[in-house]
């Protein structure tokens, strides 16, 4: 079996050391932590705290401004265009050319920083700083005993802690003494009930179906809240050696690569190798060709520098950006810039159920009579049974008194008596009077429990015998409704006497059973829509939770998703990756799982070549966001689980997300139109230069005139971020592929050198620029030439359609890529043009020049079409 995950060895080492203590006898527990009944003493805390530290989870803090500026220094261009900078610097006397890469590099890399650090601001910003205290038991300096209020931070282990309902539990407990006590764990397991806890009875033992360190119940763990109830507990661990520390430990250091990290490294680093073959070939053909080998240098380095995407940074930022900026207004943060194309590669979804599907608030779904039809009896009665106990109510208590309409009801009847909840009985009952005589046990709890104290069953005016064959009718009732995902209580009732006296546990029998409340937590009315969404747009979505099973089934298959495979948690731990790598594909509900097999389904998936989505809010979640591709979070996260995320939703919404996907998908298509925009271009006119070089006494272009050419198509694009994409493009997820950009600067490039080529034959012959005195004529021609072309190509690559026709380039676009057009065709008649070593050309130029161009639109239309029907895609 391969091994698992740091996580999961968390895990197993939390569970095998708290279970060893969850029913050690409490002497013998306080023994071995060196602790007693009425606390510790000042010595021995303070010698714990020196010991063990301060009681606090340790979490990642944002980098210094100063360490993030660095990291936006971390893109394999922005290093090759200071190298070259650098080289320009000590080579040549005119500093044009550092200055140009240096403002280059700097507005890529200040756009890069001032976004990254917003976001981590703004993801600061968004934790809820509150201190907290416990009341603990301590011994004062005269020996006595006394129960205080001291900060969190301050607790050590065995500590004698004290809680209460709301309270927050501040370290790993064991439970001494518990009455009524239940705890939300929601923030470890995702699952909205509360479970109970209970201090462990004479000789008890560890259950054969736990599973896991949360299954125990007399522990109690850092980060839950109290409910209801209160409790005495040890500590028995703090900080970062609690569960929640532990967890939080293995999600510091180094993120694991996403896609976005590995596609942007392959396309790269593609480049790279071809500027490192082509830059020394054009080199050493000059140096023979021309005998002069520092023209030949200076004249490489040019073609380097107009072979170096240098923009590619600053359009993927300003890319991301802008996707920022979009998605800001739909108020979601992005804390990683990554993951904006993250979110349009995305091809899965794993989400929570809670809150996200559902609306994370129980309701009463069905009240029903012993048969299982719809019934008021058990309504009303359940009503009174919440409506007079004066315990703090739980969810299903609330969700039954949101019945209003039997307010009135409930005035005819005053409170006599209450037996509380407790674990072992799992139910409670009220006793009321209605002033005429009689009095009135309504008791309601789990199906077995009641089942085993009613002698009768009533169904509408009809009372029988509540006999064996009767219990499993209205068990297998029961569990048709918990295979809907309904969780169900049976409610029953005893008339008696009026009578002065108190009531018990033993009074709860011999009662009649007259129906059931059906709870549920329900979907979203947005959830299916959404889902909807995100599968027209191919995203899959997998529901990942740690609640249980037939509840999840339910509340997929009301939102529309395919719940014919399911797995639990359990069955999950027994597999290997190969396994679980097959189980993934298929599998669409993932119910009981915990945080180290929420991380193993998102790494599974990646390895199937998935771009994995996970959107979850608890500690629970965390390692899981941190593994995905792009993890998303909400505002009312904990702090961890947004940490770990890429995104923060302002609100828990799925709809957000298919707007991200589709703002992801127009950033992503916007950035590949770069890439492939100079990679072709660069690919074309590296392709002309060895030509040109070739059979041309002089240099075919200036390295200072390259340079301003490649500065001005460089700034054409500037506002390809602000295009629009085609529809269709939009509707499935993309992701990187350096061999297709290999391939598409092969296929595309020679286009433009075939023009190249015409403009170099038109200048030589027909204008006569064959020799060294007319050279600043044939440089000037290709200058314009190359120019234009180079910019039309922006609208040619942008779209699979017919540019212009079929589809038109945003107004940014086409006054932007027009404006440098213009500009180009008038240098060589400026000032600027003399300098750089060009001359007006003839006017006839222009009308060579206009059906150059357009020679060039139709063959690349012509070459676009094969393209596309041999591999089924453009950009």
């Amino acid at each position: 079996m391969k091994k698992h995950t740091s996580q999961a060895a968390v895990a197993a080492k939390t569970f095998t050391t708290v279970a060893a203590d969850a029913y050690r006898p409490a002497d013998e527990l306080l023994r071995a932590l060196h602790s007693r009944p009425d606390g510790l003493d000042e010595e021995a805390i303070a010698e714990r705290l020196d010991r063990d530290g301060i009681n606090e989870v340790g979490h990642e803090k944002p980098p210094h401004w100063s360490i993030q500026l660095l990291h936006a220094f971390r893109n394999p261009f922005i290093i090759v265009l200071l190298v070259l900078a650098v080289v320009q610097l000590f080579t040549e006397d005119d500093y044009t050319g550092p200055i140009i890469i240096g403002v280059m590099v700097g507005i890529s890399v200040l756009l890069s920083f001032t976004q990254e650090f917003r976001s981590s601001q703004a993801a600061e910003r968004l934790k809820a700083m509150v201190r907290n205290t416990s009341t603990v038991t301590r011994r004062a300096e005269d020996g006595h005993a006394e129960r205080i209020e001291v900060p969190v931070e301050e607790l050590v282990v065995g500590d004698i802690v004290h809680l209460g309902a709301g309270d927050m539990v501040p370290a790993d407990l064991r439970l001494l003494a518990a009455k009524d006590l239940f705890i939300s764990q929601a923030i470890l397991t995702g699952e909205s009930i509360p479970v109970e806890k209970v201090a462990p009875a004479a000789g008890a033992t560890l259950a054969s179906d736990a599973n896991g360190p949360l299954d125990l119940p007399t522990v109690c763990y850092m980060g839950t809240n109290v409910v209801s109830g209160t409790a005495t507990a040890v500590v028995m661990a703090t900080g970062a050696r609690t569960y929640l520390g532990s967890l939080a430990h293995t999600l510091s250091g180094e993120r694991v690569q996403t896609s976005f990290d590995r596609g942007i490294s392959s396309v790269s680093w593609l480049l790279i190798r071809f500027m490192a073959v082509m830059v020394p070939v054009v080199f050493l053909i000059n140096g023979f060709d021309k005998h002069d080998w520092l023209g030949a240098f200076m004249f490489g380095l040019s073609v380097a520098v107009g072979l170096t995407p240098e923009m590619l940074p600053l359009i993927v930022t300003a890319n991301l950006g802008k996707g920022a900026i979009a998605m800001s207004k739909r108020k979601v943060v992005v804390k990683r810039l990554n993951a904006i194309q993250n979110f349009g590669a995305m091809d899965v979804l794993c989400t929570d159920k809670t809150g996200t599907l559902t609306l994370d608030k129980i309701v009463l779904e069905r009240h029903v009579d012993l048969n299982g039809d719809d019934s008021d009896d058990a309504l009303e009665y359940g009503y009174l049974n919440s409506r007079f106990q004066t315990g703090l109510r739980n969810l299903m208590d609330k969700a039954v008194l949101a019945h209003r309409d039997l307010e009135p009801v409930a005035r005819r009847f005053h409170v006599v008596d209450e037996i509380p909840f407790d674990f072992q009985r799992r139910r409670m009952s009220v006793v009321v009077a209605d002033g005429q005589g009689e009095q009135l046990l309504v008791c309601k709890g789990a199906v077995e429990e009641m089942l085993a104290i009613c002698s009768e069953a009533r169904i509408g005016d009809v009372t029988e015998l509540m006999t064996s064959e009767k219990r499993a009718e209205i068990r297998a009732m029961t569990n048709r409704l918990n295979e809907d995902g309904l969780r169900v209580l049976i409610v029953a009732v005893r008339r008696d006497p009026t009578g002065d006296r108190a009531y018990g546990v033993a009074d709860e029998a011999g009662l009649t059973a007259v129906g059931c409340l059906a709870f549920l937590d329900p979907p979203k009315d947005s959830a299916a829509t959404a889902i909807r969404a995100l599968n027209h747009h191919g995203v899959a979505v997998k529901v990942i939770t740690g609640d249980n099973e037939a509840v999840t089934r339910k509340i997929c298959t009301e939102v529309g998703l395919d719940v014919q495979e399911s797995v639990l948690g359990r069955d999950i731990e027994q597999l290997d990756d190969d396994a679980l790598d097959a189980m993934v594909e298929r599998t669409t509900v993932f119910a009981k799982m915990s945080p180290v097999q929420k991380a193993r389904v998102v790494k599974a998936l990646q390895r199937r070549g998935h771009t994995v989505g996970f959107l979850g809010d608890g500690i629970n979640d965390a390692p899981a966001l941190r593994d995905a591709d792009v993890g998303i979070s909400v505002d009312t996260a904990t702090d961890i689980a947004k940490e770990s995320a890429d995104i923060i939703l302002l609100e828990k919404n799925l709809m957000v997300l298919e707007e991200g996907v589709i703002e992801g998908r127009i950033t992503f298509g916007n950035i590949m139109k770069y890439i492939k925009m100079t990679a072709s271009s660069n690919f074309g006119n590296v392709f002309s230069v060895l030509v040109a070089s070739a059979f041309l006494p002089f240099l075919p272009m200036l390295p200072l005139q390259i340079l301003v050419q490649n500065l001005l198509y460089d700034l054409s694009q500037l506002s390809i971020p602000f295009d629009r994409m085609d529809e269709e493009y939009l509707r499935v997820p993309r992701k990187w592929d350096a061999g297709d950009i290999g391939r598409f600067m092969v296929w595309i490039g020679p286009v433009s050198s075939v023009f190249d080529i015409t403009t170099f034959w038109l200048m030589w012959h027909y204008f006569g620029a064959n020799d060294v005195a007319h050279q600043s004529l044939f440089q000037s021609g290709w200058f314009i030439e190359g120019l234009l072309s180079q910019t039309l190509v922006v609208h040619m690559i942008r779209t699979r359609r017919i540019p212009f026709l079929q589809s038109v380039a945003s107004a940014p676009v086409l006054a932007l890529t027009v404006a440098i057009m213009i500009i180009g065709m008038f240098i060589p008649y400026t000032a600027i043009g003399a300098r750089i070593g060009m001359q007006p050309l003839p006017g006839i130029y222009f009308a060579w020049l206009a059906l150059t161009l357009a020679s060039y639109c139709v063959l690349t239309q012509v070459m676009k079409t094969i393209y596309i029907k041999r591999y089924g895609h453009w950009l």
